[in-house]
């Protein structure tokens, strides 16, 4: 038995759609779920946290990791920014709001979780967006959590390993959402498959291994497996579901015939992310660098437009393997992904 019970994780995905009542339709289905501490106040976690266990479930907990060069970003950068405000003012009035000052100090509670994922450790805690630190590592150890790093390159994975984590979640760039990358700029690349990626990072380091990235069914779980991951992380097949926290024009957009691609893009956060293509995606398909700044730039947009139902003014995270993503309940997807091992 590997060391998570299952080969399926649901993958962790902040903004609200990693739901208590998501984890629960996945363990229910036979697999193990994760919450998203991202965007979350530290109350707002511990009580994630603490409903999670009234529910009698297993979960895990995954934690954005600051980036320094952005807290605050240097003055080249921060012009940029600005620049990138300014442009953004039509797709507020669009909607008639306003837009934010810029936000330059937001290091998303960073040890204010730790401290209390240290106070009452949960089973697993996940890191993306760059490395804990092997004091961080070694704590959540000793109160007895597993460690999970998140990486999309064999140097990345070589420098998760010499942190000592638990295991390594390797990352394709085919995966929706943001890139854990931090060695690399984590935009557009046109690399090996999901299994290939994995089957490199296994003769590079000797950890368990999470395959991400377009798991989109039960045939593509089988391959990453043989390719020597421990499990796969799920995310994208699961965003349509009943138990899914996601807004509704996101689940409406995944099944809309008429978004035919996704891409990466930094238009929404600042940091690069697989999106279906809309309207926003390619109108500023050149946007800087700055997360989590353009985040809190273009929060009020994206709420506005979800408001209106509107899906080409917010952000639709979605895998390569998008097409597959259906309805119904989450335990239901996961019965069928594990049907055929």
């Amino acid at each position: 038995m590997s060391l998570f019970h299952t080969p399926f994780i649901a993958a962790p995905m902040a903004g609200g759609t990693s739901s208590v009542a998501l984890v629960k339709a996945v363990q229910d289905g036979g697999g193990l779920g994760f919450l998203a501490a991202g965007y979350k106040s530290v109350e707002s976690m511990t009580a994630e946290i603490a409903a999670a266990r009234g529910a009698g479930l297993r979960f895990g907990m995954n934690v954005f990791v600051p980036d320094p060069a952005q807290l605050p970003p240097g003055a080249g950068a921060r012009a940029r920014l600005e620049e990138y405000r300014a442009a953004l003012e039509a797709d507020a009035a669009r909607y008639g709001v306003t837009m934010p000052p810029l936000r330059l100090d937001d290091d998303d509670a960073w040890q204010g979780k730790i401290d209390a994922l240290l106070a009452d450790p949960v089973e697993f805690v996940s890191f993306a967006f760059g490395l804990p630190g092997t004091a961080v590592v070694k704590a959540l150890q000793k109160a007895g959590t597993t460690v999970i790093s998140s990486i999309t390159t064999v140097d990345e994975a070589l420098a998760a390993a010499e942190e000592g984590p638990d295991a390594i979640a390797v990352q394709h760039h085919t995966a929706g959402g943001h890139t854990a990358a931090f060695l690399t700029s984590g935009g557009p690349r046109a690399e090996s498959t999901t299994a290939g990626l994995l089957a490199q990072v296994r003769a590079a380091v000797g950890l368990p291994l999470i395959a991400a990235g377009a798991i989109s069914d039960g045939a593509v779980l089988r391959d990453v497996l043989a390719a020597g991951a421990d499990a796969a992380q799920v995310g994208t097949a699961l965003v349509r579901t009943e138990e899914s926290g996601a807004r509704q024009v996101h689940k409406d957009a995944l099944g809309d015939p008429g978004f035919t691609e996704t891409a990466m893009t930094r238009a929404f956060t600042g940091r690069w992310a697989r999106s279906l293509v809309n309207d926003f995606v390619r109108d500023h398909h050149d946007a800087p660098e700055g997360y989590p700044a353009i985040h809190h730039l273009t929060a009020p947009i994206r709420a506005a437009a979800s408001a209106a139902a509107d899906p080409h003014r917010v952000n639709l995270w979605a895998g390569a393997g998008w097409r597959s993503a259906r309805t119904g309940s989450a335990s239901s997807v996961v019965k069928e992904f594990l049907s055929g091992l």
